[in-house]
């Protein structure tokens, strides 16, 4: 058999094609799938096809690309979704995250740490530390969206046989994938003795006859297709109790953590958490509603940041954007000012709700909003100084340092009309790269965003779910109610600033779902303040931009920092579909555009 040629292995620091591709929009009347692979996408259709909704399919699609993807999420780690119901007009969140230990008080994990008693700056829990690992939130949301939102006709054996065949039978690995696995070999090793489960056995590997896929190669996983058989046959149980929670357990503890059975059975007590989603209207009555995840998700910040643009253009301080200012120094300066006043307010004050008193209505009010606009400088950068969060109340802290993350975002439609926006995380990587023993997935590491600082709002406690940095977005119509969009982009800290970008591409930009992905983006630091920028005064910016916007981008103040090549994965990967009807066949439409970042697309059912 001829070796399959070098062309189709590509070195590993080649993240990126060598020829940018030209995408066009996906269009359908029946339903799409938009996510980063392929193959996950497949299952997603497979369900559409025997009578599943777009609830169902979603499920679907996130165990497929727990296996195609594992380096982005899985079921060791949670979900958010937003969920648009057809017949109601009516859009609801469920909150899939998983809280902290029983034992996770602040004096123990700092002491656990080597950590002194009293806070520092900077301290925090690792990304790779036994210590960040919450109750995986994913399995009970997938099983509680289908519950919640599903069809009804298909069941949970159904909606996760996909995905069980590829763990079972196989499936060629993506090119991005392939690269970010073998960038994560070495933490899976390290993380437990375990790691054999996410790599490919090779009899010439060295030195143990494992290593980590590469593009194109079949990787299996049947250990995985296992415990999605659990989740299948006896619900949440079968992941919350018995041999799964207790091999996560035993792993976790094996490096000195402190969960326990306790914690995840109080999941499945508990289970998912089903809120009111969070909105902003902008652009009149003709304009929008825009819907987020509330807190503990990030969400937030992307209404802030809109609400401020909004209230900058109602006092005059900034045009009414149009197509001709997309992507113009005015127009990201305003986006970038807005984001990092933005940032600033959830710093502080996004936490768990259900522990802290987490003020979203004031955050959302048009007056705060106008107050807040007036840090807003036309001509320069905001100083340090003047960027603190404001009221609604608390004293100003120092935000403590953040990490990005890894994360799969994806949107799926169907011919009644429904759509889901659907995102799932490990956070970082692998997350904590830590894999329990016979179960094929590893858990995440979403502890890390807890604050160690007895004064945050969002400091580690008992049962307390942390900081999140994954939000799904939504859009409604204002005129009638009807769906406009689901959308995200998954990226760390990266994503309200895309959920910005990418819809006021479409709004004022007047760009397609594709053309509104392609566009280049914007993103401060990392996404939140970073060591020695401790506002975001660093501003990346992707290769593309306008020159004369870059120049001027610089004239203003900001610290741009032009990325090119394989580091443009900071700009994060999304996926978009739009709801609109052909006005002469009055036929609903499907339009929908995927990240030319990733490895997947948009497909039509």
């Amino acid at each position: 058999m001829p070796s399959i040629p070098a062309a189709v292995h590509p070195d590993v620091s080649d993240v990126f094609q060598r020829f940018a591709s030209r995408r066009s929009v996906v269009h359908s009347t029946r339903g799409i799938v938009a996510c980063s692979q392929p193959l996950a996408a497949k299952c997603g259709i497979d369900i559409l096809q025997a009578g599943g909704n777009a609830a169902d399919a979603a499920v679907a699609v996130a165990a497929g690309l727990n296996l195609t993807e594992p380096c982005s999420t899985g079921i060791g780690g949670d979900m958010f979704c937003l969920f648009y119901d057809a017949k109601t007009g009516k859009v609801s969140a469920l909150n899939g995250s998983g809280r902290s230990g029983n034992q996770f008080t602040l004096e123990r994990i700092r002491s656990s740490l080597g950590l002194p008693a009293e806070a520092a700056p900077g301290d925090m829990i690792p990304l790779t530390s036994a210590h960040a690992v919450t109750v995986p939130g994913a399995a009970a949301g997938w099983v509680d969206t289908v519950a919640r939102f599903g069809s009804g006709k298909v069941d949970m054996s159904q909606i996760l046989a996909p995905a069980i065949a590829l763990g079972e039978q196989g499936y060629p690995v993506s090119e991005l994938t392939a690269t970010f696995w073998q960038r994560s070999e070495a933490g899976l090793r390290a993380a437990s003795p375990n790691f054999a489960e996410w790599l490919k056995k090779d009899p010439a590997a060295s030195p143990d006859g494992y290593r980590a896929p590469r593009a194109s190669e079949i990787m299996r996983n049947p250990t995985l297709a296992q415990t999605f058989r659990a989740l299948a046959t006896d619900g949440k149980k079968g992941f919350y109790s018995g041999r799964i929670a207790e091999a996560i357990v035993e792993v976790v503890q094996a490096r000195g953590g402190h969960l326990e059975v306790q914690d995840l059975e109080h999941h499945m007590q508990t289970g998912s958490e089903a809120v009111e989603p969070i909105s902003l209207k902008i652009g009149g009555d003709d304009g929008v509603e825009v819907w987020e995840h509330p807190p503990n998700g990030q969400g937030i910040i992307a209404l802030m940041a809109l609400g401020i643009i909004q209230e900058l253009q109602a006092q005059g301080v900034v045009p009414k954007f149009g197509p001709k200012d997309h992507n113009t120094t005015p127009y990201l300066h305003a986006i970038i000012e807005a984001l990092r006043i933005a940032f600033t307010d959830a710093n502080w004050f996004v936490a768990d709700p259900n522990e802290v008193d987490v003020p979203v209505a004031g955050l959302l009010a048009p007056e705060y909003l106008a107050e807040r606009a007036k840090l807003f400088r036309a001509d320069a950068v905001a100083t340090d100084k003047s960027l603190v969060h404001g009221a609604p109340s608390g004293p100003a802290y120092p935000s403590p340092a953040w990490h990005s993350s890894d994360t799969v975002y994806f949107a799926v439609s169907d011919a009644e009309g429904n759509a889901i926006s659907f995102i799932n995380s490990n956070y970082g990587g692998f997350g904590t790269s830590i894999v329990p023993k016979g179960c094929g997935f590893s858990l995440q590491n979403r502890g890390a965003n807890f604050s160690l600082d007895p004064k945050h709002p969002n400091v580690i406690a008992p049962r307390k779910r942390p900081y999140h940095t994954i939000i799904p977005g939504l859009v409604t119509n204002l005129s009638d109610g009807s769906l406009h969009s689901v959308f995200g982009v998954m990226g760390g800290f990266m994503q309200p600033q895309g959920h910005v970008q990418t819809l006021l591409g479409q709004l004022t930009g007047g760009l397609n779902p594709q053309q509104a992905l392609d566009a280049p983006r914007i993103c401060i630091g990392s996404g939140m303040p970073e060591e020695g920028d401790v506002f975001g005064t660093i501003v990346s910016v992707e290769e593309g931009m306008p020159e004369e916007t870059v120049a001027g981008l610089r004239a203003l103040g900001h610290n741009v920092h032009v990325i090119t090549g394989k580091a443009r994965a900071l700009f994060g990967r999304g996926q978009i579909i739009r709801y609109s009807k052909d006005p002469l066949e009055n036929v609903a439409l499907w339009s929908a555009g995927s990240d030319q970042r990733g490895d997947g697309g948009a497909y039509p059912l």
